[in-house]
């Protein structure tokens, strides 16, 4: 091109001359292009995976979903291996409140799509896995997700940069080379390895993601399996009726889950060997350290249980090793066996992750699960959060955490402080005047699915504002993060507030406990705070706990020591809206904190029929009771509360006896 063609583009030729002869006043050229950056990085496009991008889409963020696997839920397209899952899909509760029915819906995410609710997917109370897998496929498609199929994430690790959000970056490697960066990753792999004992005689075993499913595998065979779970009861049921017997091994006594209230533990769809065991049909549970014993292979290929110390280094012949029955004949597991099945459960994969992420301290239970606080944030690297199965750490044996029905509420929790640190978006909330306040603590309990499922770890807080007139409501707030409350949630107490928990009772969870006994349930509210099952507990402090509070609270203790306690009484229908048992007590226990009437009055202005509330209240209870209703008892709305008008005979006698009119419920 010509100089003075070139002048129709840069204008006359001095111009280009200009550029030419001062190369400083020239364009740049473009810098080399580094991995494509993206703000948030999830890896897994599982269940935990899925419900975190829903919320980052939703909220508008930059981010991108790695999955290895060619579509969503790959964990479910294997396992569990008899296919039945066995959380609830219950499909019918009566009632038409959404909210509500999540607390027994324990499969569908979280989403503003009522056709992404598992009760779509499956009509079985415990549905088939491929069910999960379509319906996790739905969930990603109709949302329109970022997921990157068939994208392995092969290495992770750090990159230190003041200007990032958390003073690195993350690099992730895929299995093509190539790169990518983040300023926040969220972990969301789920627990993939299967947990191994080494034993002498453990290469014998038959691990349970890889043993025969059919049962004609196992005709008149004598079966041991290594293990007590869910998994190992799995795989007992599968077989009970087709082999000799089944022997199970385990360190520890079974844990029901009926017992510990915790679903992962043994569930009843798979105990059946616990009954052939009791009831004397050949099967048998046994309690051993695996780590003390060793499994040899006989002259016919049959395995023999024996004493690690009965080995002699090199020597597995059962020629020369003495077995446990020729000192005692009597020796439980003399017989021999012909198969042996690991089922020991899950551990997280560290193998990706750089060591100076810090994910594992090393310890025996940090190899189970990655290293994380209260927020689910990594104790070692600030911005990678663990989410879902992986994060089951923070309440394991606790909550349901490990879980659908429990983590799609934490992923909210985590992106809820998220939007607060990296976007400025305080956590959400909604103002009151006082007045509404028993009626918002009361329809929460009622409804909340959320507080519902993670009792103890996930609660609600009420923010009092100046002179106690007005209150913000939170909803879901990690109870072990509370006293960090202002710097995670842009909200001020400095007028003191509530915390509203769901707790079992202190002594009704345990392998060991009774959970049957005779007067189990409590049904007054004056014993209220020895009620045994689920049932919603109102903390208040005047200030915000201190970390060390919250650190060195009471044992067994959710929260720490409040200014004042109260416990609802638990109800067998799980439905705490009875107006004398339920709501006076309440009422009464939060006018006793705030110094402050919270009676609320469904009649005209004082003064038509007389110039007290009172009055007014009195009037509309005697209209009420002119229809033949009772002012008490009568059906409510959602979240609207008929009140118990004072000095009424009726109030009087619908008091449950020894409970006096003017009953406070601090400490009850």
């Amino acid at each position: 091109m010509s100089l003075l063609a070139a002048a129709g583009l840069w204008g006359p030729p001095g111009l280009l001359l200009t550029f030419a002869l001062h190369p400083a006043l020239c364009l740049r050229p473009a810098p080399t292009s580094g991995p494509p950056h993206r703000d948030y990085c999830v890896l897994g496009a599982g269940p935990a995976g899925l419900q975190m991008a829903y919320f980052l889409q939703r909220a508008g963020r930059d981010y991108a979903v790695f999955e290895r696997a060619p579509r969503p839920g790959s964990f479910f397209t294997r396992y569990p291996r008899h296919r039945k899952l066995i959380s609830i899909n219950k499909r019918h509760t009566g009632k038409a409140n959404a909210e509500f029915n999540l607390r027994h819906d324990w499969n569908s995410l979280l989403s503003h799509d009522p056709r992404l609710l598992f009760r779509h997917y499956s009509s079985a109370y415990f549905p088939d896995a491929g069910d999960m897998v379509r319906y996790l496929d739905d969930f990603a498609d109709r949302l329109g997700l970022h997921v990157l199929y068939n994208t392995t994430i092969a290495h992770v690790t750090l990159n230190k940069d003041r200007q990032a959000w958390n003073g690195h970056y993350f690099l992730l490697t895929d299995q093509m080379g190539h790169a990518h960066r983040c300023s926040v990753l969220l972990v969301a792999t789920g627990l993939s390895v299967p947990n191994q004992v080494d034993f002498p005689g453990s290469e014998y075993t038959e691990g349970y993601e890889s043993v025969s499913v059919d049962p004609k595998d196992f005709e008149g065979q004598n079966v041991l399996i290594l293990g007590r779970g869910n998994s190992a009861f799995e795989t007992a049921e599968n077989i009970l009726g087709v082999t000799n017997f089944i022997h199970m091994l385990s360190r520890s006594r079974v844990r029901l889950s009926w017992a510990t209230h915790y679903v992962g533990d043994l569930r009843a769809i798979n105990n059946g060997l616990l009954d052939t065991y009791q009831l004397k049909s050949l099967d048998g549970l046994l309690e051993s350290d695996l780590t003390d014993l060793a499994i040899v292979k006989d002259r016919e290929g049959k395995f023999r249980v024996t004493l690690k110390f009965f080995l002699e280094e090199g020597n597995q012949s059962t020629d020369a090793i003495t077995l446990p029955q020729d000192d005692n004949d009597n020796f439980a597991m003399r017989v021999a066996y012909d198969r042996v099945i690991r089922c020991l459960g899950w551990n997280f994969d560290f193998s990706i992750f750089d060591k100076s992420l810090r994910l594992s301290s090393g310890g025996e239970f940090s190899k189970k699960y990655p290293l994380v606080k209260a927020s689910y944030e990594s104790k070692g690297s600030r911005g990678l959060f663990v989410l879902g199965t992986a994060s089951h750490s923070v309440d394991y044996r606790k909550s349901a955490g490990g879980f659908i029905h429990g983590f799609r509420y934490t992923a909210r929790a985590v992106h809820r402080l998220l939007e607060h640190r990296h976007h400025g978006v305080a956590w959400p909330s909604t103002e009151h005047p006082v007045s509404q306040l028993t009626s918002s603590i009361v329809r929460r309990i009622n409804e909340a699915s959320g507080l519902y499922q993670m009792f103890g770890v996930l609660a609600d807080v009420v923010l009092l504002k100046e002179n106690a007139t007005a209150f913000e409501y939170l909803e879901e707030l990690p109870v072990q993060m509370l006293a960090q409350l202002e710097t995670i949630t842009g909200r001020r107490a400095r007028h003191g507030l509530f915390v509203i928990n769901m707790e079992y009772g202190r002594n009704f969870s345990g392998p060991d406990k009774d959970v049957f006994f005779h007067d189990r349930s409590v049904g007054h509210t004056e014993d209220a705070w020895q009620s045994n099952f689920l049932h919603p507990v109102i903390y208040y402090y005047r200030h915000l706990p201190t970390e060390q509070e919250v650190r060195f609270r009471p044992a067994d203790w959710a929260l720490p020591r409040p200014t004042a306690i109260h416990h609802i009484v638990e109800d067998f229908l799980t439905d705490w809206t009875a107006p004398v048992g339920h709501i006076l007590p309440l009422r009464r226990f939060l006018e006793n904190c705030l110094d402050t009437d919270l009676r609320s009055f469904y009649a005209e202005p004082a003064g038509k029929k007389g110039n007290s509330p009172e009055a007014g209240c009195q009037e509309k209870h005697k209209a009420i009771a002119g229809h033949g209703l009772s002012p008490i008892i009568s059906s409510l709305e959602p979240g609207v509360l008929l009140p118990v008008c004072p000095n009424t005979p009726e109030a009087a006698s619908l008091l449950p006896a020894g409970v006096p009119e003017n009953a406070g419920a601090r400490g009850n």
